[in-house]
């Protein structure tokens, strides 16, 4: 089928899923661009997912805050306006900073992130997660984390 055209106006998308404390609001899934997906991600301070891999590509564009991005050996402070593109298979991670943060992800073509995110949002209820089930349904959905890292809010 041919993606069409779309738009997405803030009374018109789903409500932000919570995963683990984080909120995330899926803008366009690839089932409408038959490709990429597209995500505005808001945390609170200290709030991200561990180190992390996946076959996706990702990029990142900070609108709000402070957050640091770590990926191979470094970890960067990106402020509004800052771009950063995570190859798939790269290891890495991020974390929101002083009063928390806001960016818009993009997942290359083929990437399950919104799959991930509704998992998560329906399987694994707010407060301390259960953390083997939420290592579960990341795997199930395509995505390893580095050995010894815990996901927390």
């Amino acid at each position: 089928m041919k993606p069409q055209p779309f738009a997405v106006t803030p009374d018109a998308h789903g409500r932000a899923l919570n995963v683990v404390g984080e909120k995330i609001t899926v803008l366009a899934p690839n089932t409408a661009t038959q490709g990429y997906e597209v995500f505005l991600q808001q945390g609170e301070e200290g709030c991200g997912p561990p180190p992390h891999c996946h076959d996706w590509d990702e990029s990142f564009y900070i609108t709000r805050g402070t957050i640091d991005i770590g990926y191979d050996d470094q970890v960067i402070t990106a402020t509004p306006g800052t771009f950063v593109h995570v190859p798939a298979g790269t290891m890495h991670h991020f974390r929101f900073g002083a009063g928390g943060g806001e960016m818009i992800s993009v997942t290359s073509q083929g990437g399950m992130a919104s799959r991930l995110f509704t998992r998560i949002d329906e399987e694994i209820p707010p407060g301390p997660p259960d953390i083997a089930r939420l290592l579960a349904v990341a795997s199930e959905c395509g995505v390893t984390v580095a050995a010894g890292d815990a996901p927390h809010a």
